[in-house]
């Protein structure tokens, strides 16, 4: 029996709480605790003073609760620890995590099972595009979450083996006959029909056999909805290839960072716990769809998509200083010291180019290859993100660029990184202010405007050489 006189008052007998928690005889409910069920209580009085009594845990059905698993942690987090666990968006005190501070008898008793059992929350199949979340370019730059695909499964495999026969076919027409064949076959249409159900990783994967079976039959340059390209490619594919674009949310991406940066594997398992630029940068890479048959070497326009899926692992620390420069006034005595930084990444990243070059140009090149990489360069299609990257800091590149030549080229990127280039080029127009000064750190500006042309030279350098065409066989000795 609970006598309570009023809120001042203090309370005699055993009070229950909507968790079935005991309040000690004597003790005073604390007003501000808020009378809803998943809010902490503030018990005071008694001898044992002030106790913080966490919540019990509501039965919830598809996740209904708190507005977000943050906002509820930060609510009953002791002060100074940290309210979900580093990197997960999980809460500290979930189910199934240990917490780092011992549980206390008062919490043991408050934590009643609720009478509610939980419902299963279901999760329908996605049919829109993928949502953008934040991305953070300084954990691995531009660079995949997770190794791309390396073979797709169910009726997935009849789009890798298209692409994987469309990138050794020996000329456009063979390539377009191709995917004749698949129309009339009807495999297209189905395909069509299970976009909606590809994860985002797996319609990743199949974007980028779309972007080889595109550039080998010549339509890399085609938007797969307007009305003209039904005129000049295969329009069941035209339907596939803007059902993927639907899925991923990204309109152009026949173009480098598609082709390279999700067509590549390390040769050996790798440990779980390695980075994927450490990944990219450590381990030998294979192309996962090949530009050279299966047995042979790889071709030219294959070292030239590795090389530069080595040029973004290698160049996450220019991603990183970016961040650094982001914001910083020219006048910060920081500024200049990143910018130096800049400049030697800038070297290092023109000496693993020029490292890539040897085998590159002793690599083998069919004119078919050569045609595939002269539509993409007439596209600007091969412009690596790194590079764009570095261009968004120092506002330079090889040549100066307006706006209209920026947003070309970045187009091929997706919506998150083409937001975070934007981002940059208006946090760093402070630091580009030092281009029009004199003194010690304007010199240092310029040395990385310097090193950024001297890169893209390199690169520029690296694309001829794998369009050249192959030197003839030297005639056997009589």
């Amino acid at each position: 029996m609970t006598t309570i006189t009023s809120a001042s008052t203090t309370t005699t007998g055993t009070m229950t709480t909507p968790a079935g928690a005991a309040t000690p005889t004597g003790a005073t409910p604390d007003p501000s605790a808020g009378t809803h069920p998943s809010a902490a209580r503030r018990v005071t009085g008694g001898a044992a003073g002030s106790t913080e009594v966490p919540p019990a845990r509501r039965a919830t059905a598809g996740g209904a609760g708190p507005a977000s698993a943050t906002e509820s942690a930060s609510a009953t987090a002791p002060p100074g620890e940290p309210a979900t666990a580093p990197g997960t968006g999980i809460s500290a005190d979930s189910p199934g995590i240990p917490s780092a501070t011992p549980a206390t008898p008062t919490t043991s008793a408050t934590e009643a099972p609720s009478s509610t059992p939980s419902a299963p929350p279901t999760s329908p199949a996605p049919t829109g595009p993928a949502s953008a979340t934040p991305h953070d370019p300084c954990t691995h730059g531009f660079l995949p979450e997770r190794p791309p695909v390396r073979s797709m499964i169910g009726t997935w495999t009849r789009l890798d083996a298209m692409a994987r026969a469309a990138a050794v076919a020996p000329d456009r027409e063979a390539a377009v006959a191709l995917v004749e064949r698949a129309r009339r076959a009807g495999e297209l249409s189905a395909l069509r029909q299970r976009v909606s159900r590809l994860s985002l990783r797996n319609a990743e994967a199949a974007a980028m056999r779309i972007a080889v079976i595109a550039v080998s039959c010549g339509w890399c340059g085609l938007d797969p909805q307007a009305p003209a390209a039904r005129e000049v490619a295969d329009e069941a594919f035209l339907d596939l290839w803007a059902a993927i674009a639907h899925r991923i949310d990204h309109d152009q991406f026949v173009a480098l960072p598609t082709l390279a940066l999700h067509n590549w594997v390390p040769e050996r398992k790798p440990r779980r716990h390695i980075p994927i630029d450490q990944l990219a940068r450590t381990e030998v890479l294979v192309p996962i769809v090949r530009w050279a048959p299966e047995g042979q070497p790889l071709s030219r326009l294959d070292r030239l998509m590795l090389a530069a899926t080595r040029l973004e692992a290698h160049g996450i620390w220019l991603f990183r200083l970016a961040e650094t420069l982001a914001g910083r006034s020219p006048d910060d005595s920081s500024t200049p010291t990143a910018l130096r930084r800049l400049v030697r990444v800038q070297h290092a990243l023109r000496a693993q180019l020029l490292a890539e070059a040897t085998d590159l140009t002793a690599a083998p090149a069919t004119p078919q290859q050569r045609a595939v990489l002269g539509a993409l360069a007439e596209q600007g299609a091969l412009e690596p993100p790194v590079l764009q990257a570095a261009e968004a800091v120092l506002g330079i590149g090889g040549r100066r660029m307006g706006e209209g030549r920026r947003q070309l080229l970045r187009r091929h990127l997706p919506a998150q990184h083409r937001a975070w280039l934007s981002a940059m080029d208006r946090h760093c127009a402070p630091v580009r202010t030092l281009a029009h000064r004199g003194g010690p750190d304007a010199a240092v500006y310029r040395e990385a405007q310097e090193s950024l042309i001297a890169l893209r030279r390199t690169y520029t350098a690296l694309v001829q050489a794998a369009a050249r065409p192959a030197a003839p066989p030297l005639p056997a000795a009589a």
